[in-house]
């Protein structure tokens, strides 16, 4: 019933700049928080950042100062705006909504697909 769908990714060189998109669909009641997260192979999965429905906004350290998540409540979608990247920053990165369906009695973590980023010259 609830998908998210993620685009935006690629491969860009140190320096610049990508924004994901990630639109949440189906019968869906409520959204509270949404958010990003990314893996690199034989890693653990990290809080990129995340927002709430208010537009409160937290950030993974590593990320500070050059990452920007923002949300269209309207559009069900949430943006990470990702700038000066680093090879470091290479992963999948995964989009997560907590979200109740009209069908569903909780609010469940719910996840994209995952986009690659590669950022490498």
């Amino acid at each position: 019933q609830v998908q998210l769908v993620e685009s935006g990714g690629g491969l860009v060189q140190p320096g610049g700049s990508l924004r994901l998109s990630c639109a949440a669909s189906g019968s869906i009641a409520s959204i509270n928080a949404m958010g990003w997260y990314r893996q690199a192979p034989g890693k653990e999965r990290e809080l990129v950042a995340d927002i709430t429905s208010a537009g409160n906004r937290n950030y993974g350290d590593s990320v500070k100062g050059r990452f920007t998540i923002s949300r269209d409540n309207a559009k069900n979608t949430v943006y990470l705006q990702m700038n000066s990247l680093k090879p470091e920053d290479t992963a999948v990165y995964y989009c997560k909504a907590l979200i109740r369906s009209y069908s569903g009695a909780y609010y469940l973590n719910y996840w994209g697909q995952g986009t690659q980023v590669t950022v490498s010259s």
